[in-house]
């Protein structure tokens, strides 16, 4: 069975957890992902996604206009929304174990560490989709 290692993302774009919700935001949108995982001056220490900053964001029915919604989000480090303990998985994991994971935990991704904890990548469901498409052609 094939590895996680060569199907993940590697190097994933990451953001430091003293940044503010609205720079992962423009951070997710200029480069079209909707996961971040979260470092400290080079550790590697949770995960935001898109939906936890939705889930963070306050709804249509509040009484705060757009600017001050905007303003509260760029004063929100994301360390305050992030996950600590996001799940994780080493890259010589194989592909259907990270595949049960994702499925048992309802995830969209795991996190990719080393032995030392180390961020080295990101498992993405469009990546085993990628793994998919890949093993079907070959059959």
């Amino acid at each position: 069975m094939t590895t996680v290692e060569k199907w993940m993302t590697k190097n994933p774009i990451t953001i430091e957890q003293d940044a503010s919700i609205i720079e992962a935001i423009h951070l997710m949108k200029e480069k079209g992902i909707r996961r971040l995982p979260v470092m400290a001056q080079g550790k590697f220490t949770g995960l935001i996604t898109e939906r936890m900053i939705k889930d963070y964001t306050p709804g249509k029915a509040t009484s705060l206009d757009t600017w001050e919604v905007h303003y509260l989000l760029s004063k929100t480090p994301v360390k305050d929304v992030m996950n600590p303990n996001p799940r994780t998985v080493t890259p010589d994991v194989d592909l259907a174990t990270a595949a049960q994971a994702i499925l048992d935990h309802k995830l969209y991704g795991l996190c990719v560490v080393d032995g030392t904890g180390k961020l080295v990548g990101i498992m993405s469901v469009g990546d085993m989709l990628k793994a998919v498409v890949e093993f079907a052609k070959a059959r």
